[in-house]
């Protein structure tokens, strides 16, 4: 087997920035002790600024005051990993995501699907650097040694054991992620690289260190199983952003909602699922109830575009009762995505919106009841053989199975006299008694008539009568 291992060295900075309004200026993120702040990470900004992780907050703000702070929420990054481990559920069936900021996938066996490790590497990584995640990948035949060198080096890729023995051998004892203090006390004790630990006797490592230096070992070079928990990526999705300041319209709201839902598309798409409904929640102060914006849709859409375009249009709807201080995206059907057909000659021209796209941004701004479409009933009356229907996409009551007689393209809402003394019959009677039940009796005879002028009229007259002529529809 072959597991390839994605290193994420920045992920707490990378979660920040990617939902920052000015990634580019000065920012840096900071935690530890509320006595002891410290910078944990910065952006390249920042950097050019002279600060550096590790920094005291005083110390960085007496380099300059020019520079923005967030504060660290580790939970934070738990929630960007676990997004990342469903995105990568889409490459393999195997995804581990117990260790910190690296996520360890078997790769071994979608090789030949992906057109080898160079396609399957330049996948992961174009996917990467659109969600905007800093990265470093290695591919080992262990998924522990995927691991270590993915945090040593970028673009390691090693296809047998030997050769990953070799490698492993040169990684000095402190960045090969031993067990506790391990790798600290070997350097102190002049063992520098993996070859000499290695090459020590099993039972005095075991004596000084514990069976867990050895253990590490094996399974570094792949003498023992290693006991990996598999991913499985949640059945909703729930993510939730805290705004840097307070907000009074939906315009500055536009841009984390675009973010949000660019990763409600990448989780949809990771599942193999659609969007078919989620929620807005606008966040506000002084325990006032969060606003609820509904975004819904008649069919399961998962493209980003879209999804954005009927939040915003919804959001223009919205009148904030309070500042908004945060936003909550909530999804929680996500039913199977079933791309819509096309023709393998798709004559539509370039730029036209497809037909699915088009009906769900009317129905979002006009609203659910604006948008509709036309259903058969069993009814022999033309008046009452269709109702409005708003399942645009559902199948009809079967009525349109029916083998229905003649009828004109164009109805009147009401039958009007028809005057013509050069009138000629086509086709009729067809006769139409029904409605006795619901007090709306119909007795009709039905023709298909030439005008004088040449137009083909739909008209009745009372049963057994050849007159008056009511105009009911014209055939085109």
């Amino acid at each position: 087997m072959l597991w390839a291992c994605i290193a994420l060295p920045q992920l707490a900075l990378d979660g920040v920035l990617r939902r920052h309004e000015a990634p580019e200026q000065p920012l840096a993120l900071v935690g530890g002790h509320p006595q002891r702040r410290e910078l944990l990470a910065v952006n390249a900004a920042a950097q050019r600024l002279g600060l550096r992780a590790g920094q005291r907050l005083t110390l960085a703000q007496a380099i300059t005051p020019a520079f923005g702070t967030i504060a660290h929420d580790p939970s934070e990054s738990l929630r960007w990993q676990q997004l990342l481990a469903t995105w990568a559920c889409r490459y393999s069936g195997q995804v581990h995501a117990g260790w910190a900021d690296a996520l360890v996938l078997e790769a071994g066996s979608s090789l030949k699907l992906m057109g080898g490790w160079e396609s399957f590497e330049q996948r992961l990584r174009q996917d990467l650097r659109a969600l905007q995640f800093q990265h470093r990948i290695a591919l080992a035949p262990t998924p522990r040694a995927a691991h270590v060198l993915a945090r040593l080096r970028d673009g390691i890729r090693l296809f047998d054991s030997q050769a990953m023995r070799q490698v492993l051998e040169q990684v000095p004892v402190r960045r090969a992620a031993l067990p506790g203090d391990a790798g600290e006390r070997l350097h102190r004790l002049g063992v520098r690289h993996l070859q000499q630990l290695f090459a020590m006797p099993r039972d005095g490592l075991r004596r000084r260190f514990g069976l867990e230096l050895l253990e590490h070992l094996d399974r570094l070079l792949g003498l023992a199983p290693e006991p990996l928990e598999h991913f499985e990526p949640p059945a909703r999705f729930d993510l939730r952003i805290e705004l840097a300041f307070h907000v009074e319209n939906h315009m500055p709201l536009l841009f984390p909602v675009r973010r949000l839902i660019a990763d409600l598309a990448t989780f949809a798409a990771s599942r193999g699922a659609g969007v078919q409904r989620f929620a807005l929640l606008l966040e506000h102060d002084d325990e006032h109830p969060a606003t609820r914006v509904e975004i819904g849709m008649l069919t399961a859409e998962r493209d980003a575009a879209l999804l954005f375009e009927l939040a915003r249009t919804r959001l223009e709807q919205v009148e904030l009762p309070m500042p908004v201080v945060a936003l909550r995206l909530l999804a929680t059907q996500l039913p199977p995505f079933v791309p819509a057909g096309r023709d393998l000659f798709d004559e539509r021209p370039a730029g036209t919106m497809p037909w699915e796209q088009l009906r769900e941004r009317l129905r979002a701004r006009l609203g659910e009841e604006a948008l509709y479409q036309i259903e058969p009933v069993a009814d022999p009356r033309p008046e009452h053989a269709w109702h409005r229907c708003m399942a645009a996409t559902g199948a009809g009551s079967g009525a349109s199975a029916i083998d229905w007689p003649l009828r004109p393209n164009w109805l009147l809402p009401e039958p009007q006299p028809l005057h013509d003394p050069a009138l000629r019959i086509l086709a009729g009677p067809e006769r139409l008694e029904s409605g006795w039940w619901d007090g709306d009796d119909a007795r009709r005879d039905y023709y298909v008539l030439e005008t004088s002028g040449g137009q083909r009229a739909w008209a009745f007259t009372p049963v057994g009568r050849r007159g008056p002529w009511m105009l009911h529809g014209w055939f085109a």
